[in-house]
Formats: structure tokens, C-alpha cells, sequence
């Protein structure tokens, strides 16, 4: 019999009225001959609400009697749910997150799944009822309540549709679907039939909000279709599964606004500098972003990154830390900034893509501060005050808000060998663990840095439409904040191509009166693939410290949700390869 899993969240759930709704959706399902899960958040606010009792009472909660606090939201939800379906004469079961026997680590707030057992669930659905299931929670090995932290019903959701090898998980929500990008933002904004994982996974990550990331690594992993749809319309939503609506360079846009930029400035150059940065970024459990680490001049460099403004008071003590334990110069920290991002798997095919962006941005008098690109993204850190402005102009210039003429069919691609395994094993341990897709090596690169360009609107898009007009292609592009009011920009380019594209940017430079070009003719890059590498804070901790163990230096980071890239010298290219590969043995593919 064909199986279901749908989710309400708190807005589908917020009262009674609402709840009979969802329940009339579950047993239209059930009529239809699927056994159903419902996963069900906290009504409204709820959650909401009980953080700020807690916070009426202490500024510093204890973490483990916030998760006892927060999870009985859920608790009231599900009873509810069980009761309108009885009461619409449906059998109905209601079970909290310990009673499914969904296990966790003990990372209380913050949780990630360990392992699932079905059978209580399988029970229930052969004896003909809908199981009604707490999203959000679990139980550690200790048996305390834990919850999964932000977007942690979508997890729960997609998690047990993963180990029940559901045909379907449908995402009810207060819109009908994934949009090009959030339409609360932008009107115009264009609903979208069906998107990618890696498309979805980089747009969560990046500020949109239909689904959280965590849940979207679950899909991947396990290869299920998830179909985002209104809990108040019974119309077609979105689904995500493993290829792109089209094969248009972009697919989607997004912004995040809550975001603050830190930077270690003046780093001595050398190997292991890095790995002690984010080995305590790690320790706080702090999901960084936008990692930038530029060449290094008179033997300093400088890294800047991202987090999300709630986290830079703690990222800050870090990095007073790690400013004396490594011997930086000083510690920069700007707040009000926004990433506004393009994502599309389109953008492994087509050139162009960035500077087109950075045009469009430069036409309306937006400075970047920072730029990082990855196969399928490219993000610009510009000031909050024109975050809506950059991200109307990126959306309007890909032409986004139009149907693209050639469509993709519906439909999934063949399972990874992943989730090939026996989902057996899935539910006993290690569900959320880190799966690394491949480790790649390019030795045909070089690099090229602009130590001190002008700060200002409009540079980046001259600098690569005269790259794009020499017949150019570029890899990597890095842009970070310079010292004494300038920039400094490095990208990567074909070594075939170097002395054609010292030429372009010679110009430029003289054009501009700065410092001429520096490059590097033998560089290697060296790039790490997988699902969920962000959310992982400690996979960037390792990857750095175990190159700084073989005695090689980093000289570019840039990074994304599913790739982690670096330039180090041509001649550690080999060895770095072969360290890297050692050190994620058990988590590769």
C-alpha cells in the first residue's frame, strides 16, 4: 500500500479550525489508499511563546529544560490532531518524538537524528489508523527529550519518510509552493513546478524560507520527493527532487538580511592558522558562511565569513581567541549587511552568470563587499538598506519572473548509490552523518589577485565582462574586504589563458590606478563535494586542519552549501588530494 507523510506547520495547525483542516486533508489521503504520517508542528506561536516565558524568567536558560519546554508545544498539536480525527471517524494515534523512537545525540537545541525505529509506526498503519507524530523532537541515548532546532519539523518529516520509504512527503505551508524567490519580498516572484536538491539546498540555506536545510539533506540523501503545498488550497505545489525545472542558468534568488560579516585581519601566512579558527567556530557549534580567505601579502592574510546576526556575539569571543592564540593583528565586525545569492544547476553549462549579476547590481549604485562563487551559486554581500534593491535587480536581469520556455519532465532522477543502502541501516545509526560525494583535484588553473581595487559600485562587473569579452572563462572568484578603504579580488582561470587575462585586468588596473595584478602560474585547487556541508560545523575544522598537518598552505577559501574550495601551490596539489581523501574515507560515497 502506497505510503504518505504530510506535514503542517505552525500557521497550518494555529487553531481548531485549522486543525480540522489538516486532519480533512490526511483522511482524503487515507480515502485515496495510502496509509498516512501526519508530522505536526507547535500551534502559531506557540514555540514563540514559550521562549519568552523562559526568557521573562532568565536571560540564560538551562538548554535541557528548554528542550522539555519547547517540546510540549508538539505535544498539545498532535493530541488535538488525534482528537478532530477521531472525532471526522478516522482511528488516529498521536505519538511524541520518544514514543516513535526517533534518537538523537545529545546536543540539546540543536539535536541531529541518529537513528529511527519504525515499528511502533508500522503498527499503527497496519492496524488501519493515521499516525499522528511530534515533528521537532526526539530522545537522546540518556533518555532526555532533545529538539532539532530551527525547521526541525520539516526535518522530522522528510527523516521519517526517509525510513518508512514513503512515496511521497507533502510540506504543507502558508504558500503553494517554492518561488523563484519570496514573493512577500518581490511580487513578481514566479512559482516554480519543480526544483533540485542542490537547488533547494542552497536556496534554504541562503534565507528562503518554504524549507530548512536539514530537511532537504534528508531528501537528497534518501532520495525523497518532497511536494511543497498550501494548507488552504488544494492546487499543484512544487516538487523537489533530483533535476531542475528547466535548464536556465538560474533557477531562484534569495537574500538573507540577518546576517553579520567578522573578519581576522592580518593572519600570519601559514598552515594551520585556519584550522585553529574553525576548530573553535566548531566547538561552539557556529553554522558559518561566505568563508573567505584571500591571497596572503607580507606574509599576512586576512578571513572573513559569515554568521547569522544572532550568533556574532558568540563568534566574536571566538575570534578574540583566536586572535592571540594565532597572533592576528585585529579583530573587524560589521553588522547590517545582507547575502543576496543566484542559484541554478544551469550554471555548470552556461558562462556568464557572474557578470551578468554583478552588472545588475552595478547599475543600481550597490557596492559589494564580498563575493564567493561554487558550481550552482554565486553570493554578494551587499548593506542591508539594499538587500531588497539587489535582489529585485538580480531577479528582474535573469528574467525569473518568466515561465521558461522548455521545461523539464516531473520527474526524480535514478537514487545515488547512497540511497541504495538498505534502509535497515539507515535506521540504526547515523542518519544525519555527513556523506561526502567526491574529492577533486585541478591542476590547470592559475590565479590571478588584485590587491587594491577600488571599493566601489560597478568594478567587479567591468572587471568580468572585459575577462567574458577575451573568450575567458573564470573558476573561482574571491572577493574580500582590503585594507585602507579598497578591495581585493582573486579568481582562477586556465592556465592556457593566463597571460591573455594579466593583460585584460592590466589594463584595468592602470585604468584604475592600483596595484598591478600579482598571479601565481601553478596553482592547485582542491575541492570537497557533498550534502550538507555547512550545517556540518566541523567539516571545514577538519579539511584545514588536516592539510595543516601535512605541512600545506591554504592560499583562497571559498565556499557553499555543498562544496568547500581551495587554492594551495601546484606541487602540494597531489599530496593534499590523497590527505583529503584519507581523511574522509568513511564518509565518502
Amino acid at each position: 500500500m502506497p505510503l504518505i507523510v504530510q506535514k503542517f506547520g505552525g500557521t497550518s495547525v494555529a487553531d481548531s479550525q485549522k486543525i480540522l483542516g489538516a486532519a480533512r486533508k490526511a483522511i482524503r489521503a487515507a480515502r485515496s489508499g495510502n496509509q498516512v504520517v501526519v508530522v505536526v508542528s507547535a500551534m502559531g506561536k506557540t514555540t514563540d511563546h514559550l521562549i519568552s516565558l523562559a526568557n521573562e524568567i532568565t536571560d540564560h536558560p538551562n538548554s535541557r529544560e528548554m528542550d522539555m519546554l519547547m517540546s510540549s508545544g508538539e505535544q498539545v498539536t498532535i493530541a488535538l490532531m488525534a482528537i478532530a480525527l477521531e472525532s471526522l471517524g478516522y482511528k488516529a494515534v498521536s505519538m511524541t518524538g520518544a514514543q516513535i523512537g526517533i534518537k538523537t545525540d545529545n546536543t540539546h537545541t540543536k539535536a541531529r537524528i541518529k537513528s529511527i525505529s519504525t515499528d511502533s509506526m508500522r503498527r499503527a498503519l497496519d492496524a488501519g489508523k493515521i499516525v499522528i507524530a511530534a515533528g521537532f523532537q526526539g530522545i537522546s541515548d540518556d533518555g532526555d527529550i532533545t529538539t532539532l532546532g530551527r525547521g526541525g519539523s520539516d526535518t522530522s518529516a522528510v527523516a521519517l519518510a526517509a525510513v518508512l520509504g514513503a512515496d511521497e512527503c507533502e510540506i504543507y505551508t502558508d504558500v503553494d509552493g517554492v518561488y523563484t524567490t519570496d514573493p512577500r519580498i518581490l511580487p513578481e516572484a514566479r512559482k516554480v513546478l519543480q526544483i533540485s536538491y542542490d537547488e533547494m539546498l542552497e536556496l534554504a540555506s541562503l534565507g528562503a524560507g518554504v524549507m530548512h536545510s536539514r530537511s532537504i539533506e534528508f531528501a537528497k540523501k534518501f532520495g525523497v520527493t518532497v511536494h511543497v503545498r498550501s494548507s488552504f488550497s488544494d492546487g499543484v505545489g512544487t516538487l523537489i527532487v533530483g533535476m531542475s525545472e528547466s535548464d536556465a542558468p538560474v533557477a531562484g534568488c534569495a537574500v538573507a538580511k540577518n546576517e553579520a560579516r567578522l573578519t581576522l585581519v592580518g593572519v600570519p601566512d601559514k598552515p594551520g592558522n585556519a584550522m585553529w579558527l574553525f576548530s573553535r567556530i566548531a566547538e561552539a557549534k557556529i553554522a558559518t558562511d561566505m568563508i573567505v580567505q584571500n591571497v596572503g601579502l607580507e606574509g599576512r592574510t586576512d578571513i572573513s565569513f559569515t554568521v547569522p546576526a544572532t550568533d556574532s556575539t558568540a563568534t566574536l569571543d571566538v575570534l578574540n581567541l583566536v586572535l592571540v592564540e594565532v597572533g592576528a593583528e585585529r579583530v573587524e565586525y560589521q553588522e547590517k549587511v545582507a547575502k543576496v545569492s543566484v542559484v541554478g544547476l544551469g550554471m555548470e553549462k552556461q558562462s556568464g552568470v557572474a557578470e551578468k549579476m554583478f552588472r545588475a547590481i552595478s547599475e543600481k549604485g550597490i557596492n559589494i563587499s564580498m563575493i564567493t562563487t561554487s558550481e550552482i551559486k554565486i553570493s554578494a554581500l551587499v548593506s542591508l538598506d539594499d538587500a531588497a534593491e539587489t535582489l529585485r535587480a538580480v531577479h528582474s536581469t535573469f528574467e525569473l519572473q518568466k515561465t521558461p520556455v522548455k521545461l523539464n519532465e516531473p520527474k526524480n532522477l535514478p537514487v545515488q548509490s547512497i540511497n541504495k543502502i538498505d534502509l535497515d541501516v539507515a535506521r540504526i545509526s547515523g542518519m544525519e552523518d555527513i556523506i561526502i560525494e567526491s574529492i577533486s583535484l585541478d591542476r590547470q588553473q592559475s590565479q590571478i589577485t588584485l590587491p587594491a581595487v577600488p571599493d566601489k559600485p560597478g568594478i567587479a562587473a567591468w572587471m568580468f565582462e572585459n575577462i567574458a569579452a577575451a573568450g575567458i572563462i573564470v573558476d573561482m572568484i574571491v572577493q574580500s574586504c582590503g585594507r585602507g578603504g579598497k578591495a581585493m579580488i582573486s579568481f582562477t582561470v586556465p592556465r592556457s589563458v593566463l597571460s591573455k587575462a594579466l593583460s585584460v585586468v592590466g589594463n584595468l588596473t592602470s585604468e584604475w590606478g592600483s596595484a598591478k595584478p600579482q598571479h601565481n602560474s601553478e596553482i592547485a585547487i582542491l575541492t570537497v563535494r557533498g550534502t550538507g556541508l555547512r550545517s556540518h560545523t566541523g567539516l571545514a575544522y577538519r579539511m584545514f586542519k588536516t592539510l595543516a598537518d601535512g605541512n600545506i598552505n591554504v592560499n583562497v577559501i571559498s565556499t557553499s552549501e555543498r562544496s568547500i574550495s581551495i587554492t594551495v601551490e601546484d606541487s602540494s596539489g597531489e599530496r593534499g588530494l590523497q590527505l583529503l581523501k584519507n581523511e574522509f574515507l568513511a564518509e565518502m560515497m
